[in-house]
């Protein structure tokens, strides 16, 4: 090995892409970008304004210029943007895979590249291209646009070209496909035993959409694929990277990794030999995760140049990722001025959402009631992708007329007319025990019990009358809108 000590450890960390705490940037992540970190991803926790992110944007770019600036931002239930502000305008995937309209897909697609230009980011991790194929999937559901994959593969490859027509770079994710799975990579390592033929009708057509669209980047996931590669998952997978992707889509950009500190990707390896093995499988650009600490970019940057020494990683697919990722910097820089960014208007329309929704016959004769309409707010605890925040109708009512599960109970015993409906509401009911209880009490309690689902309701479940596939704030809307008219126009 040739390489000097200070070159390794520049090459290294140009593979690097941390979070970090707070809504500033740390000392120690200014002096890393001058010496030639690959990236940064924002967080919603880092974002506190659109006014602190374009001035979170600007110090970044000042340290390393040529830095690529990511966030996790995929509209819908997803945002980091807007997480401040309540939430994104945007309606979500599975919303606008309902409609089928790829125009409205490109427009919304087009609206967020204008919001994140504006703000200095320069790569976002959308679309995903998921097919949600299992109703009990725990984490996908409404970020994907549908269970078809020729519906899903349009969307994508029109999300895909419209985005970077805006001049921001699009990731697809997660590859090779997380539709199929019931348990979270967050938590634990999910299994997806398909062959490569079985992935290539379903799994790998809206990878391939994407391919042929140039997208700029994909994002691996942390699942294993017993019949491609039965040892490693595939954020660590060669079988995965090279051959499926690289060599089969013919895939020539940048590939990230889905944040290392999960437990699909570091619960066995720990996060310094995931990136090590990630690196060696083929990825490009790790992303650690959020509030990222100095000591953990030390760790992954020593066991990469210990790597790269002892043998186990050659210098050649270090050099090879780092020059992606610079690459990727170079084709979406940030624009030099930055402005403020006007907060976007609905991108579908609330009538075009609400008729999106699925309802049963049950809830066309509650709808039509005359008597009272009561929300109830039905908490559970979101995936870790979604996070907490405001969801569904509730912000947009005064905090009075929205009851918990225990007052609805209440006002079930002492005060409701058999007229009155009680509008039950929570996301994905049948996923959550307590969830499953609670509405089946409160159906004994009340007969007009209309139980709304604004997660990926499981059609045989019988827990959802009306299904929105979305809680945004404009799903929200379209839901009140919906309950107001007395059911669909």
């Amino acid at each position: 090995m040739t390489t000097s000590s200070t070159a390794l450890r520049r090459a290294a960390l140009g593979t690097v892409m941390p979070g970090f705490a707070g809504d500033s940037v740390p000392d120690w992540l200014v002096g890393l970008l001058g010496e030639g970190l690959g990236g940064v991803c924002l967080f919603a926790s880092n974002i506190t304004s659109s006014g602190g992110v374009r001035a979170l944007t600007a110090q970044l770019r000042d340290a390393g210029p040529d830095v690529v600036i990511a966030v996790d931002e995929e509209g819908g239930d997803v945002t980091r943007l807007w997480h401040h502000a309540g939430g994104s305008a945007q309606p979500g995937n599975a919303v606008l895979g309902r409609l089928d309209d790829e125009e409205v897909t490109a427009c919304a697609a087009r609206t967020l590249a204008t919001e994140l230009r504006a703000v200095g980011v320069t790569v976002t991790f959308g679309p995903v291209a998921d097919v949600n194929s299992n109703p009990d999937n725990p984490v996908i559901g409404t970020r994907s646009f549908g269970t078809e994959p020729d519906l899903v593969a349009r969307h994508v490859a029109t999300w895909v070209r419209a985005l970077q027509e805006g001049g921001v770079a699009a990731c697809t994710k997660h590859f090779p496909g997380h539709g199929d799975t019931a348990t979270d990579s967050h938590l634990t390592l999910p299994v997806v035993d398909r062959s490569a033929a079985e992935l290539t009708t379903r799994e790998l057509l809206p990878f391939a959409a994407a391919v042929r669209a140039g997208v700029e980047a994909v994002m691996t996931s942390h699942i294993l694929l017993p019949r491609i590669d039965p040892h490693a998952p595939a954020t660590m997978s060669a079988p995965v990277i090279d051959g499926l992707l690289r060599t089969d889509l013919g895939f020539e950009g940048v590939v990230v990794t889905d944040a290392l500190d999960m437990a699909g990707a570091s619960g066995r390896l720990g996060m310094a030999g995931a990136a090590v093995a990630a690196l060696a499988a083929g990825a490009d650009l790790l992303c650690l995760g959020a509030e990222n600490t100095a000591a953990e970019v030390e760790e992954i940057v020593d066991a990469v140049t210990a790597a790269v020494r002892e043998g186990r990683l050659s210098e050649e697919r270090l050099s090879a990722a780092c020059r992606r990722n610079r690459g990727l910097a170079g084709r979406y820089p940030a624009p030099a001025d930055l402005t403020e960014p006007a907060r976007s208007g609905a991108v579908v329309p609330t009538a075009r959402i609400a008729a999106t929704f699925e309802l049963s016959s049950r809830a066309r004769d509650l709808l039509a009631r005359s008597g009272r309409v009561l929300l109830v707010r039905l908490d559970s605890v979101p995936n870790i992708a979604v996070g907490p925040g405001r969801w569904g109708p509730f912000e947009l009512v005064p905090a009075s007329q929205v009851l918990t599960a225990e007052g609805a109970l209440e006002a079930a015993r002492t005060s409701l007319a058999p007229e009155d409906v009680l509008v039950v509401v929570g996301r994905d009911n049948h996923l959550h025990p307590s969830s499953r209880e609670m509405i089946d009490t409160l159906r004994s309690a009340h007969a007009a019990t209309l139980v709304v689902d604004m997660g990926w309701a499981r059609a045989d479940a019988g827990l959802a009358d009306v299904a929105t596939y979305g809680a945004s704030p404009a799903v929200g809307r379209a839901l009140l809108e919906l309950l107001k008219a007395g059911g669909p126009a």
